[in-house]
């Protein structure tokens, strides 16, 4: 409670009214004491806290114990039922809870939401009818302590220690090529032959990029792009053979895999969410149902 009421010099404190309604209900100050688990000066320094707050004694104190005064009963009398409606409010709240409705934001890689969650999106959505999902799609990591988002899926091998949450699978590379390229190169060629579309300067940190720069000749590089969709393209379009994530290339008729994954590259993916919500029933639901879909299907894993 952070109301002043009119003349005090300070808001009052919720937890001094807590106190005084426990000593009127209790009829003591030990009585009181005992029903919210504080020791016997703790209530009496909220009383003197209550009553310097109000500039009024609500308590005689008398050699028998603390009495109500006028004031206190006028005081006590006026705060009839805020408990029971702060109860309700409370009750309220937890049933809402554990009801499936409501709005989840979710932020999620645009590729990992075409290639692989969209379709779990729309079927989530048709089994929870009063969830509405809005998805935040790109590349920026949306701040769940700030809450800019309920629910994150994150391509990481180090998901943040303060968030809450499941793997749900791996996303690997490989080398590919279209099979147009591989057809107009000289019988014989060997992989020191290929054109290759890389990764850009910007995304130099990432395993992919660095295998890149061990292995093939700038020279050799035709198109450089910074954005792991956009390499898909320019090597579904002949441009040269690249590392691509598995699950994007594999679904592309036109490209043929030309090595197995390296696992040095694996990325993990994870659904995370703020410890605040994971109870929460429509958080739950999503991420359950997320996890459990794709661990049955082994779409990722």
């Amino acid at each position: 409670m952070t109301d002043a009421t009119p003349g005090s010099r300070h808001p009052l404190s919720w937890d001094d009214v807590q106190v005084f309604l426990a000593v009127v209900q209790a009829g003591s100050i030990a009585a009181s004491a005992k029903r919210i688990g504080v020791n016997h000066s703790t209530v009496l320094r909220r009383i003197g806290s209550l009553e310097d707050t109000l500039s009024t004694r609500l308590f005689d104190r008398l050699p028998t114990g603390y009495t109500l005064t006028a004031a206190g009963h006028e005081f006590a009398e006026r705060l009839g039922g805020i408990t029971d409606q702060i109860e309700e409010a409370h009750r309220h709240l937890s049933r809402r809870d554990v009801e499936i409705r409501g709005l989840v934001r979710v932020a999620a890689p645009e590729l990992l939401v075409r290639t692989v969650l969209m379709p779990l999106f729309a079927r989530f959505s048709l089994r929870y009818p009063a969830v509405q999902l809005q998805l935040v799609l790109g590349t920026q990591r949306l701040n769940l302590t700030r809450r800019e988002a309920d629910v994150a899926v994150r391509v990481s091998n180090a998901p943040p220690e303060n968030l809450v949450g499941r793997r749900i699978g791996r996303v690997q590379s490989a080398l590919y090529a279209s099979r147009d390229y591989l057809a107009s190169l000289p019988p014989g060629a060997t992989i020191a032959d290929y054109r290759w579309v890389a990764l850009d300067d910007s995304l130099a940190h990432l395993n992919q990029a660095k295998w890149m720069q061990r292995h093939v000749d700038p020279a050799r590089v035709a198109i450089q792009v910074d954005a792991v969709d956009g390499m898909v393209e320019a090597v579904a379009c002949g441009a040269g053979a690249g590392l691509l994530l598995c699950p994007v290339a594999d679904l592309r008729p036109e490209l043929v895999r030309l090595a197995p994954p390296d696992e040095s590259m694996d990325w993990s993916i994870w659904i995370l969410t703020h410890p605040d919500l994971r109870q929460v029933a429509r958080i739950r639901a999503l991420t359950e149902f997320l996890f459990d879909t794709l661990d049955q299907e082994g779409t990722l894993r």
